[in-house]
């Protein structure tokens, strides 16, 4: 009976282990409902494995060595050592993830000279590149623990990949790395400019991955630049004093700023003009401007982008409002208040606010 017993399990591991190297295939179409952008030209014979598309979102994209931040031994949440760009290239739009195997016997090389002949063919500029191990960082995917953070999660982090376990998306972003090319580069399109990212890496793939083994993958950031949808409704000055009252502060969003800017954009006049009317109908009332921040970027950077905004919140109150100085005070928190996952847009676009709080 034991060994009945035995053999029908090793059966069934052998079933299993059958069914899952079925799964990591060559892919010989695009997953469902995934495209190219409009602008963006692929290699020819390459298949969208992986896919994700956003109406508008944001991307630091690396554009210099990754390297840990000295002396900081901070790690993430998979326990691996984080490394940062020193220089980044921040982009806003509408934003496009994508990831191609490419066909058979073709080199990362080959792969990148032929995008960058498409940018530089069409206006483009390289702001950087580099390969292998001068890309810092180590060359793995974007799914492992008690390592070195890689390029290819800091494109593509864990925490965003969503493809199906055992299939080529996921095989073509989570395997170790033979080699790698990357670039950041800007190209003009009939709807204005566009930043793209591009990585393209040879997989050293076993297991249920292995029949992509040695094959190049390409991942693709694609933004195109747009302005972002307005969709906010402005927060009255009886909201406001409602929310104070009650809360003790009330986070507005209707306050506009350009990506990693300080600058209040016209836009936000119509909640300018909303806190000035509290502050003249409550002429005792003191507050603090609290700027908040999501989480793209570095945590000091943000903070000090977020005390930024704040400033020039107040400033705009105090210089084409007449408020009194002494009733502002400004501050900022960086990311560390999130109200919302920094994992999607909608979550960062609510973490994204500078809050007033009754002093």
């Amino acid at each position: 009976m034991y060994r009945l017993d035995r053999i029908l399990l090793l059966c069934l591991l052998a079933l299993f282990s059958s069914t899952c190297l079925a799964d990591a295939t060559i892919p010989v179409k695009d997953i469902a409902a995934a495209k190219d952008p409009p602008w963006l030209k692929r290699y020819e014979g390459s298949f969208i494995v992986s896919y994700e598309h956003r109406a508008f979102d944001a991307a630091d994209l690396p554009a210099s060595q990754l390297r840990p931040v000295p002396g900081d031994n901070a790690q993430d949440r998979y326990n691996n050592q984080v490394v940062v760009a020193k220089a980044t290239h921040p982009a806003e739009g509408e934003y496009t993830r994508l990831v191609y195997i490419a066909p058979e016997d073709r080199s990362p090389l080959e792969l990148m000279r032929n995008y960058i002949d498409e940018i530089k063919g069409n206006g483009g500029t390289l702001l950087y590149g580099c390969q292998d191990q001068a890309c810092g960082g180590a060359m793995v995917g974007n799914d492992h623990g008690g390592g070195t953070q890689g390029l290819l999660e800091k494109l593509y982090p864990q925490a965003r990949n969503k493809d199906a376990a055992f299939s080529n998306g996921k095989c073509a972003t989570t395997e170790n790395l033979a080699q790698e090319r990357y670039i950041v580069a800007t190209m003009p399109t009939g709807a204005g400019e566009a930043t793209l990212a591009v990585l393209t890496y040879s997989l050293d793939a076993d297991g249920y991955c292995a029949a992509l083994n040695g094959r190049t993958g390409v991942l693709v950031i694609a933004i195109q630049a747009k302005a972002r949808e307005q969709k906010m409704v402005t927060v009255t000055a009886t909201d406001m004093a409602k929310a104070l009252a009650s809360e003790g502060h009330i986070a507005l969003y209707g306050l506009y700023f350009d990506t990693n800017k300080s600058v209040v954009k016209p836009e936000s006049k119509a909640t300018l003009d909303q806190i000035a009317q509290l502050l003249r109908q409550q002429p005792k009332l003191a507050l603090s401007l609290v700027g908040h921040t999501d989480n793209v970027g570095g945590a000091e950077a943000n903070l000090k982008l977020s005390k930024r905004r704040a400033d020039a919140v107040a400033n705009a109150l105090i210089e084409d409002y007449g408020i009194d100085e002494a009733r502002l005070q400004a501050s900022g928190a960086g990311m560390s208040q999130p109200v919302a996952t920094n994992t999607d847009e909608n979550g960062r676009a609510k973490n994204r606010r500078v809050e007033l709080v009754k002093r």
